[in-house]
């Protein structure tokens, strides 16, 4: 059934390491766990990454195990000039020692490496805090951040879908959008502050198995519609999606599930203006870019393209009852990711 919803908790894979219930749920209703993994752990993927995004910049940071290598990582957008900066460092065959917490819902994931790099994500109830020094990031400019995001009951989006090809392999994921920040980021010697009132932050906690060669369209936004928070995530191109999409509008804590959605990409440039459109009429977008946060790693055996475009969404976002809410001007990113590994 197509947008199957899982309401009730159970373990994510069964004894031969298949999705038990492939679907999508508002909370994290799957219960994984690594020993259930039927496939050698250098192929197992996890990952913690967060943006925070103010009007006129953001933050992103990655902590992530993905079996024979890591990747840790942080950005800073500056959307006035426009720019921005992404450091990453790779690590080699982690294979499950980071330690990542097997819900996001609690927990610690943390990585550092000497005197260069200390970055710790650390779950409570209700809030996300958000800790990183990197030294000499940007040549020698620091990046020092100390954000904290609230997490007050709402609905997120989850998914759990295996592979066609392959049923051992899985993607289990989940977004939370509409996390108020507050905080500090020192960027050289430059400070700037996130504030609640105007200010989001965004998860995308993922865990999983997956086949070698993959290309995903991902989309994620949040800022206030008529007074409420608003926000929204897309994503399509990979896993075996028959039984669930992960397309949802968020509005004051109630997710509105949506159907298909296709990114309409300027063929010679990413910098040029995108539409978005939905199958079912209720997300339908202009989306006019700021940076292309472009990055093309290709060592032969793994290659990753990657479009992650920052700019502003205006149109109109349709929630279940029928309510049209206009947006305008949503800062908010849209990315083409193209992965072997």
């Amino acid at each position: 059934m197509r947008n199957h919803e899982v309401t009730t908790m159970h373990r994510l894979l069964d004894e031969k390491g298949h999705v038990l219930e492939p679907g999508w749920a508002r909370r994290l209703n799957w219960q994984y766990d690594r020993h259930d993994v039927k496939v050698p752990k250098f192929r197992i993927k996890e990952w913690d990454y967060y943006l925070v995004l103010a009007e006129d910049f953001g933050v992103a940071f990655t902590i992530s195990d993905n079996g024979y290598f890591g990747l840790q990582s942080a950005s800073f957008l500056d959307f006035t000039a426009p720019r921005e900066h992404t450091e990453s460092l790779v690590t080699a065959f982690p294979m499950g020692k980071l330690r990542m917490p097997a819900d996001s819902s609690g927990g610690r994931s943390a990585y550092r490496k000497k005197d260069r790099l200390a970055l710790q994500f650390v779950a409570e109830p209700g809030k996300r805090h958000i800790r990183c020094k990197f030294k000499n990031f940007d040549g020698e400019k620091d990046l020092l951040c100390d954000i904290v995001l609230e997490q007050p009951p709402m609905d997120t989006m989850v998914i759990a879908t295996p592979w066609k090809e392959d049923p051992k392999c899985f993607y289990y994921n989940q977004k939370i959008n509409c996390m108020r920040a507050s905080g500090k980021v020192i960027y050289g010697d430059k400070m700037y502050q996130f504030h609640p009132e105007t200010d989001f932050g965004t998860l995308d906690w993922g865990r999983g198995v997956w086949t070698y060669d993959n290309t995903w369209y991902w989309g994620s936004g949040n800022g206030t519609v008529d007074g409420k928070p608003f926000g929204f995530n897309l994503g399509y191109g990979f896993s075996d999606r028959t039984s669930a999409s992960e397309n949802i509008l968020f509005y004051d804590g109630v997710g509105h599930k949506l159907d298909d959605v296709t990114f309409h990409i300027p063929a010679d440039d990413y910098t040029k203006p995108w539409t978005i459109s939905s199958s079912d009429g209720r997300f339908e977008m202009d989306f006019i870019p700021i940076i292309d946060r472009s990055a093309n790693m290709d060592f032969k055996l793994i290659l990753s393209d990657q479009h992650q475009v920052f700019g502003r969404m205006s149109g109109k976002a349709v929630l279940d009852d029928g309510t049209v809410l206009e947006v305008k001007d949503l800062l908010c990113f849209a990315e083409k990711v193209h992965n072997r590994y």
